[in-house]
């Protein structure tokens, strides 16, 4: 058996993956794993709000980034259906006490079901085991099912600005989760 990076042997007391429904969770990753990720958000983000390309590098460079670093205290998670890739999320280190929510994402196929709320339980659930006092995390206005799922998990916005980004006019919005007093 191949050894394992450090991020892929953290976390023992997580279980490689998880099932929901015929829809399973994992965080060890494998090739092709990371243009998955790149290429779903680049399709569904065009499709579905007319974002262009540069959505895929802004998604694909920090990604690779955190791949490259392997470090116990940053996770991406995988939603795998029938071994597609329908959904992710993670979490790397904004700075030493702050943790970022990234790559949330759900196939439109694959919504409905409880999985964006699983992916963001995932999520808050490993930042409190790396001991991060805090959860940020960058969206926009337009995403309401994710901003749905954010304030019901606990996070709150605290900042919103207008702009223009992948080709669009967007609303960012930052969201915070404060996990130690």
């Amino acid at each position: 058996m191949p050894s394992l990076r450090p991020a892929q042997r953290a976390g023992r007391a997580w279980r490689e993956s998880r099932v929901i429904g015929a829809i399973g969770l994992r965080y060890v990753l494998r090739p092709g794993d990371i243009g998955a990720v790149v290429s779903m958000h680049g399709l569904l983000y065009a499709r579905e709000y007319g974002f262009d390309p540069t959505c895929e590098a802004y998604v694909a460079a920090p990604l690779a980034e955190f791949v490259m670093r392997g470090t116990p205290r940053e996770r991406l998670w995988l939603a795998e259906h029938e071994g597609v890739v329908v959904g992710s999320i993670a979490i790397v280190a904004e700075s030493e006490h702050v943790g970022q929510l990234r790559w949330f994402l759900v196939a439109p196929e694959a919504r409905g079901n409880g999985l964006g709320k699983r992916l963001i339980q995932e999520a808050i659930a490993f930042s409190r085991e790396a001991r991060y006092g805090d959860v940020i995390l960058w969206t926009i206005s337009a995403l309401h099912t994710a901003a749905h799922l954010y304030r019901s998990a606990g996070f709150q916005r605290v900042e919103s600005r207008p702009g223009r980004r992948w080709g669009v006019d967007v609303v960012e919005e930052k969201y915070r989760l404060t996990l130690l007093p």
